[in-house]
């Protein structure tokens, strides 16, 4: 969609009038976002924007091939025309002589640049690989019963229990089965998250699903009196969305599935659900078993089935490939090569297929490239936030710790949901007295989980 630049005054004209105005500081910000959307789209041209479009179909169709055959040269050729188009799309938004990965992350969160990035993941991986040395010298867990047949409609049956009691309102929302989990806002009373559910490995089903429902409850929380303004609204993807960035998104779901979701005391009141919902599978075994294997540290292929303390690496090894595919000093053909380099120095595995390498994302396909970034941002963030709600509202922690997560909804709504876009995660991060992109409170976290 192109919009006439000249919109862009009358959009100031009404800064103007209303800059002296504190009751209306949210209609000056709603203006301002309109305003940088018609920035946005004025300098992309209708024909980028047409081919970005067409693409995206292209290589989505292409990329399920190649997945589905474990071949990155099918998908080779798409990627190529995505990344040429990307970089054409970074020329028109201007990075003022900085690394063009920097309007591709800003589109996803603004704010953040290659070189902010590189300081963030240079300070987390320093500190991660210490405790991952730490947790691969203690014992391991069982895992056995992890890897048995669990039939996909019981994991659906309780993916949706689960979801209700974390509070995911059925009247306006719904869960459904796809090859990659994904949550997607079509109002604010329309909200759907989707699963997969892998037969012989329970936990995909189970906080793959988890993790939806907290971008669910994110988009569910937001003020009613924000419905179809720019406050819900991405003003640059023109789609309905309350949440203010992606890695504020992330860090509701992360903080939902892993400070949540993976807690001892939450299975203790949801376990014996789970050992109903599949009687023969855990006849023997036992709550803290079941709960010290799916906290195993056991370096793995799939980023979505990566241990809280491998995550991050794989998230790196993609923001350090979309950097060097941007700038060019990186070609789309060797990207298998990197790929499996980097998981062999880094995690110690080797990669058998195109499969479980260098395709099992859907996000280059859809031209995604800068998002994966706001996936640490929201490890780091979830971790601040929980720093902060343990000091301020010890209730949450109480009732945490007895499985109960009302108290955590109530709070996160105030805190961070009713907000919608209206503030932004700087701003909210401000508020609770934490620094962008400062790892320190994520990584005591891993720290006292998995070092000691």
């Amino acid at each position: 969609m192109i919009l006439d630049p000249g919109m862009r005054d009358a959009v100031d004209a009404a800064l103007e009038k209303t800059a002296d105005q504190d009751p209306l500081d949210q209609d000056r910000r709603a203006a301002e976002a309109v305003a940088e959307a018609i920035d946005h789209h004025a300098r992309l041209p209708a024909e980028l924007l047409r081919a970005q479009a067409e693409q995206s179909t292209l290589s989505g169709a292409a990329w399920a091939e190649a997945r589905s055959k474990s071949d990155f040269s099918i998908f080779r050729p798409y990627l190529e025309k995505t990344v040429a188009l990307a970089r054409e799309q970074a020329d028109a938004l201007g990075h003022d002589g900085g690394h063009p990965y920097d309007p591709m992350v800003q589109i996803f969160e603004p704010g953040e640049t290659a070189e902010s990035l590189a300081a963030m993941f240079t300070e987390l991986r320093d500190g991660l690989l210490p405790i991952l040395d730490a947790a691969r010298g203690q014992p391991k867990p069982r895992t056995d019963f992890l890897y048995r047949d669990y039939p996909e409609t019981d994991q659906q049956a309780f993916a949706q229990g689960t979801a209700r009691l974390l509070g995911l309102d059925a009247d306006r929302s719904r869960l459904d089965t796809t090859v990659h989990p994904f949550e997607i806002s079509f109002t604010r009373n329309d909200v759907r998250i989707t699963s997969r559910w892998v037969r012989n490995y329970l936990p995909m089903s189970i906080f793959g699903s988890i993790h939806e429902v907290g971008h669910a409850l994110y988009e569910l929380g937001a003020d009613p009196a924000l419905t179809r303004t720019a406050h819900a609204t991405d003003m640059i993807g023109l789609y309905a969305v309350a949440g203010t960035s992606f890695g504020m998104h992330e860090s509701q779901s992360r903080l939902l599935e892993n400070h949540v979701g993976r807690s001892p005391a939450f299975w203790a009141r949801h376990y014996p659900r789970l050992r109903d919902t599949f009687p023969d599978q855990l006849a023997d075994v036992t709550e803290a078993e079941f709960v010290a294997a799916i906290n195993r540290v056991e370096p793995g292929l799939i980023r979505v089935e990566a241990d809280e303390l491998t995550y991050d690496l794989h998230i790196m090894l993609r923001v350090q490939i979309e950097m060097k595919l941007m700038d060019g000093s990186l070609a789309v053909a060797d990207i298998p090569e990197v790929w499996n380099a980097a998981m062999k120095d880094d995690l110690g595995l080797d990669v058998p297929g195109d499969d479980m390498g260098c395709l099992q994302d859907v996000h280059w396909s859809s031209g995604y490239i800068g998002s994966f970034p706001t996936y640490t941002i929201g490890n780091l963030t979830a971790a601040q936030i929980m720093v902060h709600l343990d000091q301020t509202h010890p209730n949450v922690r109480r009732d945490l710790d007895e499985g109960k997560t009302a108290s955590l909804r109530d709070t996160l709504g105030d805190l961070v949901w009713r907000h919608g876009r209206s503030r932004s995660r700087r701003e909210i991060l401000d508020e609770i007295g934490a620094a962008p992109n400062d790892p320190k409170a994520y990584l005591q976290y891993l720290s006292q989980k998995f070092a000691h």
